[in-house]
């Protein structure tokens, strides 16, 4: 609302400034302006992962739906870089926001902030989560936090945290993944035009046998290729609805080279329509060009 607010008196006093427009017509265009935003989509990411450079990534996402999808986004970075675990100024953002994206790992943000997300999915709105995020917090025991290390099981439907119970991991940094198409899911949107199958350079995540939750779509299946251990089968991909009524899209894939991945994009870019209750881009607009390498410390 403040920013709202404040828009509309920079938009007013640049147009009383001009001299030739009334109180009346300067209302008129400030509800103009206001009602061509309503229109436009408000998409924020937040990020913070020590790893897989979500804060570089995501951020072609958000500059391609700008482009050529309609959409307004906000990218949100930990502060003042990526190893920072107890800052991602801007959460307000969240109050005006139709879809949040999730990439984090280990996060330990102060209560304020993460009222800002709680908050948020309490509203029952859409939530997207990438690969880390199944471990987004990481707060010690004794902590009155500590509930929201199952940040990825209450939010998304993946398992709550890493390792744990549901012996959530991976299969070894010198592996990547095949991934295909479950038959089951050929026909939903969030799939048009994806590939039956491809490879991508992300670790294969265990999620299975216990997750993704009752009532989730699995949508995408991969197979570990040099895995380090005894593998099978787990999916990468799937959509759930939370307790709060928010449909939730959750990928367990999202190293950097995965985003060079044409079928990845369109994957992302078809599930944020999904999430938005807006019908999946029949024309795609084409590879986008995204290289930022893999740099952070291999750690999960």
């Amino acid at each position: 609302m403040k920013n709202n607010r404040r828009d509309f008196l920079q938009h007013a006093a640049g147009l009383l400034a001009l001299g030739t427009l009334s109180i009346s017509e300067v209302l008129a265009s400030h509800l103009d302006l206001a009602n061509k935003r309503a229109d436009k989509p408000y998409v924020v990411f937040v990020t913070g992962d020590h790893e897989y450079s979500g804060e570089l990534t995501l951020p072609y996402i958000a500059e391609e739906l700008e482009k050529n999808y309609g959409m307004r986004t906000k990218v949100l970075k930990a502060y003042p870089d990526y190893n920072s675990e107890k800052d991602i100024p801007g959460l307000e953002a969240l109050k005006e926001a139709d879809l949040a994206v999730f990439f984090l790992r280990w996060r330990l943000l102060p209560k304020d902030q993460l009222q800002y997300i709680d908050d948020y999915l309490k509203s029952g709105k859409p939530v997207m989560g990438f690969r880390t995020t199944t471990h987004a917090f990481n707060y010690p025991d004794g902590d009155d936090r500590k509930n929201w290390n199952a940040f990825g099981e209450f939010a998304f439907g993946a398992p709550p945290g890493w390792g744990g119970k549901a012996q959530h991991t991976h299969y070894g940094h010198k592996s990547t993944t095949d991934v295909t198409i479950i038959p089951e899911a050929a026909k939903n949107p969030i799939l048009t035009g994806v590939a039956p199958s491809f490879h991508v350079a992300s670790w294969l995540y265990r999620v299975l046998p216990d997750y993704p939750a009752k009532g989730a779509v699995p949508l995408l299946m991969g197979k570990s290729v040099n895995p380090d251990k005894a593998a099978i089968d787990n999916p990468v991909a799937w959509t759930w609805k939370n307790q709060w009524g928010g449909k939730a899209f959750m990928t367990t894939l999202g190293h950097p080279e995965d985003f060079q991945v044409e079928s990845f994009q369109r994957l992302v870019i078809n599930a944020i329509h999904w999430e938005l209750g807006k019908p999946v881009p029949k024309r795609w607009k084409g590879k986008l060009a995204i290289d930022v390498p893999y740099g952070h410390p291999s750690k999960s």
